[in-house]
């Protein structure tokens, strides 16, 4: 399956299989890396990171990635580049087309990454922006598959704040045939328009999407429960107000009764332990948050190697 020189900004934009295929190539990868066999699919190439937030595990998978498979990563501060001096997204994504192989930009506004990939003649990946974050979600896909050995016909349960993390969830899941239920407060659901897309592709997979208020509701039969910090970057004025507001989402040990016996526990990390997940929970025989975090790597190495 080719896909050299497409954009990844957005799971909506690639096909269940496209996803799968990824995927696989992802346990490949893994399987390559874990076995000491050189996989040097990118010999040459340089993929350039944008950071406009900063980051933990984006920026080492990425950069890590980049070494394992051979090529050159190149860190970019946003604010040394001449977009903090008043250079347009159009001409920087022209300029730096000259120079790398790809570009990867976690940001604020998901417009701004339209518009790099839009004047960009290289691949630009989205390691995260306000509305979506697809590279995470993917690792979320990959990690399900390892511990439950499917994803179709699963149901995944998001409990907390309806941001990228949700958004990325809704589109994965529905593309992947896994139902999903998401529990917040209502003036911090998931986009309108987002979810309804969600729903035509679930309806396509034979799964369903729920939206309430009820956290016990979606984490009900849940096979996978997964839940997000409640105030992100660029939200830590508002954090009072979320923690008041969010501290019925808590996942903690009465809430995950409700899920199946054998479920698992995923967070993208940072985690707040107290807040929106108890220690019991996140460090319990359930949790496969290092997994998750770990398969990070394998799934940008498959999304490189497949895109650059």
């Amino acid at each position: 399956m080719n896909m050299k020189g497409r954009d990844f900004l957005n799971l909506q934009d690639y096909t269940p299989g496209e996803i799968g295929a990824l995927l696989e190539l992802a346990e490949e990868l893994k399987e390559k890396q874990k076995s000491n066999v050189p996989h040097p699919y990118l010999q040459g190439k340089t993929l350039g990171m944008i950071f406009q937030k900063s980051s933990t595990r984006t920026r080492v998978s990425f950069e890590v990635a980049m070494y394992q498979l051979g090529g050159r990563p190149l860190f970019l501060n946003a604010g040394d580049l001449q977009l903090n001096r008043g250079e347009s997204i159009a001409d920087t994504a022209r300029t730096l087309s000259r120079y790398l192989d790809g570009i990867m930009i976690r940001t604020y506004s998901h417009a701004d990454v339209e518009e790099l990939a839009k004047y960009a003649a290289i691949p630009v990946i989205n390691g995260l922006t306000d509305l979506n974050h697809p590279c995470q979600i993917m690792a979320d896909l990959m990690t399900v598959k390892e511990h439950k050995g499917q994803l179709a016909g699963l149901k995944l349960a998001y409990v907390g704040d309806g941001n990228n993390i949700c958004h990325s969830l809704l589109f994965g899941c529905a593309k992947v045939g896994m139902s999903i239920s998401v529990a917040s407060p209502k003036d911090y659901w998931p986009q309108e328009q987002i979810v309804n897309q969600a729903r035509q592709d679930a309806l396509s997979a034979g799964a369903a999407v729920r939206i309430t208020t009820d956290p016990v509701e979606a984490v009900s039969g849940a096979d996978v429960v997964v839940t997000d910090v409640w105030a992100s970057m660029g939200q830590e004025v508002e954090k009072a107000e979320r923690v008041a507001v969010f501290a019925p989402y808590q996942v903690n040990r009465k809430l995950v009764a409700h899920a199946k016996p054998d479920y698992i526990f995923l967070h993208c990390l940072p985690a707040h332990r107290g807040e929106e997940v108890v220690e019991e929970v996140i460090d319990g025989s359930h949790s496969v948050v290092w997994d998750e975090a770990e398969n990070r790597l394998h799934v940008q190495k498959a999304v490189l190697a497949a895109l650059l």
